[in-house]
């Protein structure tokens, strides 16, 4: 399946670049980067100063597949499975 923004948040975001729109700490809006982990809580992007870990669900974030698609992080606060497990429970 592509990924597209109808079902971005379905598929596992490593390895795609992101932009931190909102976040509750004000240090990390406007990071951007690259997404090379995930885990149930945090995104860490790979940035020109380092890795930045950014929690998902104090967070707004436009990823770019290529065009841009903005995420609410309370939308994908789960492991990567579990957000595949949630799509096909609601289709049954």
């Amino acid at each position: 399946m592509n990924v597209n923004p109808s079902n971005l948040i379905y598929h596992d975001l490593v390895g795609l670049p992101a932009k931190v729109e909102f976040s509750s700490d004000p240090t990390q809006i406007g990071l951007e980067g690259m997404v090379v982990d995930e885990t149930k809580n945090m995104l860490v992007l790979s940035t020109k100063r380092g890795y930045k870990k950014v929690s998902k669900k104090n967070a707004l974030f436009t990823f770019y597949i290529p065009q841009p698609v903005t995420v609410d992080g309370t939308k994908i606060a789960y492991h990567p499975a579990e957000r595949l497990k949630r799509i096909q429970r609601r289709k049954k």
